[in-house]
């Protein structure tokens, strides 16, 4: 696999493929294939795809991991917990990116982000492996100004905004929580960090996030795969690569 260089676009489009994985696991089958997705996504506008593969391996397996690496020609974000056993998958792929995220094994999907502040010394070690193996680090946290701090300390190139509140929140509440967000992106682009977001954005609280002149790029999965089996995987990437577009054009209008 060639190395890919990253896009030029001011706010790229990460699409997570997990629930390809879901829903072909749930048959025990080879369809539908993640890999095969993943190259629609791209075809589709998707500027990196992200695949978690987690300890229990409920969706993505280690093949498609193998596979990911063999075929895409866009950057893959391997997102993972600190485990042994990860460290050692992604140190032996390379991935041109590693997403450190919590992980409980009850959890449906990731609860909240990674607390750096209180895990810090565990996490020295991982941030250092992945930083020396070539790829790019990234922390999924809180829009946390501690958390912030501590993800510059500790060394992570990148960080991930949870928005899974922001989305989960209505009136008042929402508007809360977008107010953090900005100011977790605007302090963290201040102290060099490379800001990006995810976690349950769909059409209807994209542009809020998108908007953020700060934030790089957005990581999107559950809600386009969920709206593909309608319209299709191709219109649903591009109707939100649509909006996420309308929304930064008019952030920097």
């Amino acid at each position: 696999m060639t190395r890919p260089t990253a896009s030029s676009r001011a706010l790229r489009l990460g699409v997570n493929i997990d629930h390809v994985a879901t829903i072909r696991n749930a048959r025990g089958i080879m369809m539908p294939d993640p890999v095969r997705a993943a190259l629609l996504s791209v075809e589709a506008g998707a500027d990196g795809i992200t695949a978690h593969l987690r300890e229990d391996r409920r969706h993505i397996t280690d093949r498609d991991i193998d596979a990911l690496m063999e075929k895409l020609t866009v950057p893959l974000n391997l997102e993972m917990a600190a485990t042994e056993e990860m460290l050692a998958i992604a140190l032996r792929h390379k991935p041109h990116a590693v997403c450190l995220v919590p992980e409980k094994r009850q959890e449906l999907t990731t609860e909240g982000g990674l607390d750096i502040v209180g895990q810090y010394d565990r996490l020295v070690p991982y941030v250092d492996a992945l930083n020396a193996a070539g790829c790019r680090v990234s922390l999924f946290i809180d829009p946390d100004e501690a958390q912030i701090e501590a993800s510059v300390r500790i060394g992570a190139p990148v960080v991930e905004l949870h928005t899974g509140t922001y989305c989960e929140h209505e009136g008042a509440a929402r508007e809360h929580e977008l107010a953090r967000i900005a100011k977790a992106a605007g302090m963290g682009t201040a102290l060099g960090l490379e800001v990006h977001a995810g976690h349950g954005l769909a059409y209807d609280t994209v542009g809020a996030v998108a908007a953020i002149r700060e934030i790089r790029e957005l990581n999107i999965g559950h809600f386009l795969i969920g709206e593909a089996i309608f319209v299709g995987l191709a219109a649903s990437i591009a109707e939100m690569r649509r909006l996420m577009d309308i929304a930064r054009d008019g952030a920097e209008g």
